[in-house]
């Protein structure tokens, strides 16, 4: 007896928000309200989003409004992030779309009196045989999107789409060119005040004791604002707030700190702490092989800053016992969970609406913010409240990037091929997001009267990619592996998700000891990793960016190059990096990357460039330079003085090839370049200085200390 096909899905986010008016609406004349439930944050998603509508509805891009999400209208599609928007919403919105073309062709067809089958859409406009014709427009009062999305729609063909594969201009960068207020900063609320909020310098100090005398006495001040370790100020204007809040400081008592680990040996304070052991995917060899050697080796990355160009932002205002807020966080939903438990109000009382943000890169301080927004403007009267970070507050107080520990045994045997394999993590949580426990991550949370315990971050389940975890099993086709996650259950400096999570630290990890085994036999490394490779795609990546690249160039003295590949969590996109770097004496200098990457389907091409880019340039920067400084009392990198990041004049060269696959569903590309492009200059380095650095940032005396070490 056959079995029976097994019953259409609807995409994921769908499921959660079947109804079609909440993606969907037809509203004045020739225009069409497109509301995903992913927000922009740079990447280009509107856009992109904007593409797969048109295609599905046949309507020109330029008739699309884009509705910021907001708790109040928007489908809850969770929290923007891990490169998932095309995967999840995009897919949501083409199923959308193509079911909401299919109901209007039918009110149509009994319209018009003509099959369905017989009918066309260009640019809303609905005809058949007989010159007869209707629109969306004219029908949107006879046809209801009150009903929930059917499982079984089928969207165009690939080859039938239009808009899908060309790049079309980026629909939110014309405000940012010409200065419109699109950015939450720019935005001027009617009878706008400016609070700002006080906090320590030392880490884990709290306020015991404040003089608000000389506060209160600040020309502007509208009130100052005290919940146990909590205290801000809330001023006409930021001059005045700003005035007030150096004021107060001046008043305030701290108790003492906690003590922060020592910078100098961050691998030993990881390796040091109590920690949640898990392992994360074993392999038994079918046929076990003899190993007659191990190469043992350890990297390290330390903790990273978001460092966004613009500190964080959020206006609040309170209606009663109603607030509505407006914040650049990636998960308005989950923000709103968060507000919830903190304000103990319910959840239909309090509206979250995003705006844009100058930069975000993960969990940075946009939901620290947005809370304290809303407790300053409890003390405003009714009137909006907008709090900025500084650049100070930005460097110290938001989630960082957590920093890992690194060790990788690859069992060889006489011909030093790979036999074996062990990789172990030590390292941090790498997810604190608000909405996804029963007490709130938010940094005020844990300073008011009645504190909640700062939460100690935890890693996404391997089936979302994984956290400290994400790429650590090896794509590569070894016999034998064993992978191990040590999660630690202490956190003296804050934690939370920074882009790409786990899979920068080890996939550097990954790949430089590839490297140093092909070198061991004399073996291209290129060669050698297509030789461990048996998926297709993957291959691909690497031969493309090589052919592009010229692999292997004639050697120069002076210029290294060096290659790194991954699959984003193994499910994502792939991509293949090479480097050419070049070593100035005991410095390095990257001149060009080079990069092939395939997202599958790649809806906007201009826009899955831009994102490889801006992930290679800003993985070059994590390479080369960034890393959070601090003593045993306090974070030190406070500016971009202690904080430097890759300047203009020291981007490298980016040259990205996509390899287009219409026929497959597509998935995200702003997280994909990041370990490719960290191992690729890892791996340069040793081809132009012969030393092997394991430790990030690369710096110059670090580079000093790996060549004493081989001397």
């Amino acid at each position: 007896m056959s079995m029976a096909p097994p019953a259409p899905n609807l995409p994921v986010s769908l499921a959660a928000n079947p109804r079609l008016s909440s993606w969907v609406k037809f509203t004045v004349e020739g225009r069409v309200a497109i509301s995903p439930g992913k927000v922009e944050i740079g990447q280009g998603i509107v856009t992109a989003l904007a593409q797969i509508a048109a295609d599905e509805l046949d309507i020109e891009i330029g008739r699309i409004d884009m509705i910021r999400a907001s708790t109040a209208t928007s489908p809850n599609e969770g929290v923007t992030s891990g490169s998932l928007s095309i995967q999840h919403s995009g897919r949501a919105l083409r199923h959308v779309c193509a079911d909401v073309r299919q109901r209007f062709l039918h009110a149509a067809s009994e319209r018009l009196g003509i099959d369905a089958g017989l009918l066309d859409v260009a640019d809303g406009t609905i005809s058949g045989p007989g010159n007869v014709r209707t629109s969306y427009w004219e029908l949107s009062g006879d046809v209801s999107l009150d009903h929930d999305a059917v499982a079984g729609t089928v969207a165009k063909s690939a080859i039938a789409r239009s808009m899908a594969g060309q790049s079309i201009q980026r629909v939110d960068i014309p405000d940012k060119v010409f200065a419109r207020p699109r950015f939450i900063h720019d935005h001027a609320l009617s009878g706008l005040l400016h609070g700002r909020v006080l906090r320590p310098d030392v880490s884990g100090a709290r306020l015991i004791a404040l003089d608000e005398g000389a506060a209160r006495a600040v020309s502007g001040l509208i009130a100052v604002v005290r919940d146990g370790g909590f205290a801000g100020v809330v001023a006409e204007s930021e001059v005045a707030a700003e005035a007030a809040l150096k004021a107060l400081r001046k008043g305030a008592t701290w108790s003492a700190g906690q003590p922060l680990p020592n910078e100098g040996d961050l691998a030993g304070f990881l390796r040091s702490q109590p920690v949640e052991t898990t392992v994360v995917d074993t392999r038994i060899a079918a046929a076990p092989a003899q190993a007659t050697h191990s190469l043992r080796r350890q990297y390290t990355r330390p903790y990273i800053a978001h460092a966004s160009i613009a500190p964080s932002c959020a206006m609040a205002q309170w209606n009663s016992d109603r607030v509505h807020v407006w914040t650049h966080s990636q998960g308005v939903y989950l923000l709103r969970a968060d507000l919830s438990i903190v304000l103990k109000l319910p959840v239909e009382n309090i509206v979250v609406e995003h705006m844009e943000g100058a930069g975000c890169y993960g969990h940075n301080a946009a939901d620290d913010v947005a809370l304290d927004a809303v407790l300053l403007a409890r003390a405003a009267g009714g009137l909006p409240v907008r709090v900025q970070w500084t650049r100070h507050d930005e460097m110290c107080h938001a989630p960082f990037g957590a920093a890992m520990a690194i060790e990788i045994a690859a069992d060889l045997d006489a011909d030093n091929e790979i036999v074996g394999w062990h990789h172990a993590i030590w390292s941090n949580g790498h997810a604190a997001r608000p909405g996804r426990a029963t007490q709130p991550a938010l940094l005020a949370a844990s300073e008011i009267a009645n504190p909640y315990p700062r939460m100690i971050s935890t890693n996404p389940p391997a089936a979302n990619g994984g956290g400290g975890d994400r790429n650590s099993v090896p794509l590569y086709d070894f016999p034998a592996w064993t992978i191990t996650s040590h999660r630690l259950l202490t956190m003296p400096v804050r934690t939370s998700a920074l882009r790409t999570l786990g899979a920068q630290g080890n996939v550097f990890a990954i790949e430089s000891l590839l490297d140093e085994i092909a070198a061991l036999r004399g073996e291209d490394p290129i060669a050698f990793r297509l030789r461990h490779l048996r998926d297709e795609r993957a291959k691909d990546v690497l031969r493309t960016a090589a052919r592009r690249a010229g692999w292997r160039p004639q050697k120069q003295s002076g210029i290294g190059h060096g290659v790194g590949f991954a699959r984003y969590k193994n499910t994502g996109a792939y991509c293949a990096a090479i480097a050419e770097i070049e070593g100035t004496g005991d410095d390095i200098r990257v001149r060009r990357l080079t990069l092939a990457v395939d997202v599958g389907e790649a809806i906007n091409p201009d826009g899955v460039i831009n994102q490889i880019e801006g992930g290679a340039i800003q993985a070059t920067s994590w390479v080369l330079k960034e890393r959070v400084r601090f003593d045993l009392e306090r974070i030190t990198s406070t500016s971009w003085t202690d904080y430097p990041i890759l300047t203009f004049s020291e981007v490298p060269a980016v040259d990205v090839e996509i390899i287009q696959r219409p026929e497959v569903e597509p998935v995200g590309a702003g997280e994909a370049a990041h370990g490719p492009v960290t191992a690729a200059i890892a791996n340069a380095v040793f081809d132009c200085l012969g030393v092997r650095v394991r430790d990030l940032p690369m710096t110059r005396d670090r580079i000093i200390a790996a060549m004493e070490l081989t001397s």
